[in-house]
């Protein structure tokens, strides 16, 4: 197959802006299964002055919403979106998208809600004093928090794991109809949470980032970044082990090329090398520099990933 570009060839479909929209998703999902684990194990660390409980009130709907305005710009009609919220097929991977999309983010909007309930409650007081159902609808739920946080968490899996899905169902692609696709985009998912929840508590602290927070996100770490590590190789193990198809398109996305270059330096280098590497660096520094530079690298590894990927798995067609 001749390409025009690295960007531009004829078998391409879905371009930059779904890398970009699975990018945005899974720091949604990373940000609410960090936010649940850390509520359960550390729960006195995880009120609503926790720095990540802070960054998933603002950060997990609104990467949401604007990974779905990026996906709805991107659609052939953008106009007729709305039928896509109201007509479901069970058959479609987009489709169930959808309706897992309108599910989290209601009862992400109820969780977040109860967590910030003293705040929501003050600004209810000020704002629409009349409106004392909040108050009362937010009591009751004093029962229900923890299955709300087991609810939560199911629908963050899904969530992450959806979007390599929605990849994996791609099925004249050798290189993406791979199931584990939605498990490597999980934990990566997970792994670009911690990234930016590091990074605003670096912001956050400046000078002295070690707390609670900080050293539950660095327990959890180094496990998430070998647990991409085994899922990368196993994924292209199974493509080295493949038929014809999918031994042609590991040639085609590792045998030379721009993307072979971006997946080295890109994934490997920034995502898990650099991490790796300084992570002990990191550890005894109390800079916020240093979480800032190794967090951002981090971030930046996941970001290539969704790039490498879409890009690379369109390369070859079955």
């Amino acid at each position: 197959m001749t390409t025009a570009s690295a960007f531009h060839f004829e078998s391409l479909v879905w371009d930059w802006p779904i890398a970009v929209y699975l990018f945005l998703i899974g720091i949604s999902a990373g940000l609410v299964v960090l936010a649940v684990l850390i509520r359960q194990y550390y729960p006195t660390a995880a009120g609503s002055d926790s720095t990540i409980m802070r960054t998933t009130l603002i950060l997990a709907p609104t990467t949401i919403i604007f990974g779905l305005l990026i996906l709805i710009l991107h659609l052939t009609r953008p106009w007729t979106f709305w039928k896509l919220m109201f007509h479901y097929s069970p058959t479609s991977v987009m489709s169930m998208g959808v309706m897992l999309f309108q599910v989290y983010m209601a009862v992400l909007v109820i969780w977040l809600a109860k967590i910030y309930e003293k705040e929501l409650i003050v600004l209810q007081q000020k704002w629409l004093p009349k409106l004392t159902l909040i108050p009362r609808v937010l009591t009751l739920l004093n029962r229900a928090m923890r299955f709300l946080d087991i609810v939560m968490l199911i629908l963050a899996v899904l969530l992450g794991a959806y979007t390599g899905f929605l990849l994996s169902a791609l099925k004249s692609y050798p290189f993406l109809n791979n199931p584990l696709l939605p498990a490597l985009f999980l934990f990566s998912g997970i792994s670009s949470g911690i990234a930016v929840s590091l990074m605003a508590i670096a912001l956050r602290y400046r000078k002295n980032i070690h707390n609670t927070e900080t050293a539950f996100l660095h327990r959890i770490e180094g496990f998430v970044i070998w647990l991409e590590i085994f899922l990368l190789a196993a994924f292209f193990v199974g493509l080295a082990l493949g038929d014809d198809g999918k031994i042609r398109s590991l040639i085609a996305a590792l045998g030379g090329g721009f993307w072979t270059w971006w997946f080295w330096i890109g994934v490997v280098g920034f995502g898990f090398i650099i991490p790796l590497l300084f992570k002990k660096w990191m550890d005894k520094g109390q800079g916020a520099v240093r979480v800032l530079i190794i967090s951002g690298a981090s971030l930046l590894g996941v970001f290539c990933l969704r790039f490498f990927v879409l890009y690379a798995g369109q390369l070859t067609v079955a």
